[in-house]
């Protein structure tokens, strides 16, 4: 595949889009990503990437955004805003759903097969040329701006064609300039049924649209993940400190001993002259003139003089200005979630502010006519064992609680649990995932307009689950019924959801041999707790009830079993909460 790491990208994202009652377009959900995304997707291997329209907070600090002017003036004045910085230019719009990274190179590839050419110009399955989608020789395309004269706004595509250019039949060249385009879009784009779970987490990661990015204080900012680095502002130490409680010395011994103290934070100057000492606390700046501290136990002191007790180590025990780091040092990269130690190095290192997205909003709904969380049981019901405990499981895979709710099997629910349930990013439901009479989520989020990402898994328990991106990006998460089964598939599920959502890194799985495996594993994935024995062994249930939780008690993790597992096969272990 050829390289595109000489080659800048625009990526005209304005527009009126009249058709379409004149939404932003390229915020419309196709697949589970917006329109936008699937273009920024296609040209992430650019060298230079810009963004033409109005400004979005959520992009990587990395792309580049401009506004043509006046806004809307057309795609002509867009790229002209744009401007041309490299030898080869791919322009696109914001709203081809089936846009990848084979299409922008396959262009790339015919213009730099073809050296008589200026431009290699996609065409449609109908042979139209789309002027839109396109690579451009870059000096070509400036000269062809510049012939525009001062005045870009509203000049149509074609006053840019060049005498030589090739045309180049590719996939992707669909676009949304209709509602009913659009619809059509999103039908062809059906969720995956993903091989394991594993699958299904990688469609995720890749496909959920980013949160945007905002600005907070570290401390305020917990459970969220940071969209650019995180770089000391200060050095660490600021100055050079004692690390020892003992005496701050200027010049080589013996010293006499000062009067005063020097304690952390003293705010009193106090000096030393050379072969004076003065008494230090672990942690105080050292004063003026001092060229060293020596610890407690390496001196001693008689008659108001302080000497180097004989054989004792001659060592620094003052810790030197930006010893631990100097300002500009990367403390954390970004796509790091901010946990405690994050939290605490931006503190240390004197950052006011950092760039994040999340912490990630969720909405926990579990659903049933049978189940009665508070009072007396009637006929019928049973008790809610799973609902006061779901938000526990939500915290634990690194997203913060929002709201709470018990949906009634109703015809309408679902539809006004998604037109109510705003302000989230996900919205988790347990149950009502299956193909059974109250089973109504997936026909609500068709009626919503969702995009499915993960139509189902194979694997067990946990098959019926489903991932969808409505229309304004929230993400529905659906799990199987039973407490069991919606605990497995949360726990394996939604720390994917969190990843897709802030651009987290993904952390290694955690794997071990699991020493029954030959006994517990099946032709799909099992989702099973797992224990370890008092050798250390780790050993799964093959056997377990899923209508409570009293099967995870003593369990330390939730093993996913591959089909064919032998004994001592490493498996991926999913840790419980303790």
């Amino acid at each position: 595949m050829s390289s595109l790491t000489d080659v800048e990208a625009v990526i005209v994202a304005g527009g009126r889009a009249t058709r379409m009652g004149g939404v932003d377009k390229p915020t419309l959900v196709v697949g589970g990503r917006r329109l936008l995304d699937i273009a920024l997707a296609a040209v992430a291997g650019c060298r230079r990437v810009t963004v033409v329209g109005p400004r979005r907070d959520d992009l990587d600090p990395a792309v580049i955004q401009v506004q043509e002017q006046p806004a809307g003036a057309g795609p002509v004045a867009a790229l002209a805003a744009a401007g041309v910085h490299e030898s080869v230019v791919l322009t696109l719009a914001a709203d081809l759903p089936f846009l990848t990274a084979d299409t922008v190179t396959a262009l790339v590839e015919a213009l730099r097969g073809n050296t008589g050419s200026d431009a290699a110009f996609a065409i449609d399955n109908s042979g139209r040329i789309q002027f839109l989608l396109a690579a451009w020789r870059g000096p070509a395309l400036a000269g062809h701006l510049a012939a525009l004269g001062s005045d870009p706004a509203n000049q149509p595509m074609k006053a840019l064609l060049p005498e030589r250019y090739v045309t180049v039949s590719v996939a992707g060249t669909a676009d949304c300039d209709t509602p009913q385009e659009l619809a059509q879009a999103r039908a062809a784009r059906s969720g995956l049924v993903a091989a394991d779970p594993d699958a299904a987490r990688a469609e995720i990661r890749k496909s959920l649209p980013r949160l945007p990015v905002r600005t907070r204080a570290p401390q305020e900012a917990a459970g969220a993940t940071l969209a650019a680095p995180l770089v000391a502002a200060e050095a660490l130490p600021r100055a050079a400190v004692s690390a020892m409680d003992g005496y701050a010395v200027a010049g080589d011994g013996p010293w006499l001993l000062r009067t005063e103290v020097h304690r952390a934070g003293a705010t009193q100057p106090l000096g030393l002259h050379d072969g004076q000492a003065a008494r230090i606390a672990t942690g105080a700046y050292l004063p003026p003139g001092a060229t060293t501290v020596v610890r407690d136990e390496h001196v001693e002191v008689t008659a108001g003089t302080v000497t180097r007790i004989p054989g004792a180590p001659v060592r620094d025990d003052a810790r030197r200005r930006g010893e631990d780091w100097a300002p500009g040092v990367e403390l954390a990269a970004a796509g790091v979630a901010l946990g405690p130690a994050v939290i605490s190095a931006a503190l240390s290192g004197e950052v006011t502010a950092v760039q994040v997205r999340g912490p990630v909003r969720v909405h926990v709904v579990v659903t049933g006519d049978e189940i009665r969380r508070d009072g007396p049981l009637r006929e019928g019901q049973t008790r809610d064992s799973l609902g006061p405990v779901l938000p526990g499981f939500v915290q634990w895979c690194g997203a913060v609680v929002a709201g709470e709710a018990h949906l009634r099997d109703t015809g309408d629910g679902f539809d006004r649990l998604l037109g109510e349930a705003t302000g989230v990013d996900v919205i988790v439901v347990a149950g009502a995932t299956g193909g059974g009479a109250a089973d109504q989520l997936r026909s609500a989020l068709a009626r919503a307009g969702a995009s499915l990402v993960v139509e189902r898994v194979r694997c067990k328990p946990g098959g019926s689950q489903v991932t969808a991106v409505l229309p304004d990006g929230r993400v529905v998460l659906g799990l199987p019924g039973n407490p069991v089964a919606a605990v497995a598939t949360l726990l394996v599920m939604l720390p994917a959801v969190v990843d897709g959502l802030t651009g987290r890194r993904p952390q290694p799985p955690w794997t071990a041999p699991l020493a029954n495996a030959s006994q517990v594993s099946g032709d799909i994935t099992r989702l099973l707790p797992a224990r370890q024995t008092g050798n250390g062994l780790w050993l799964c249930d093959n056997a377990i009830r899923t209508a409570h939780l009293a099967g995870l008690i003593g369990r330390r993790a939730i093993a996913l079993v591959p089909p064919g597992a032998a004994d001592g096969d490493p498996v991926e272990l999913v840790p419980l909460p303790q």
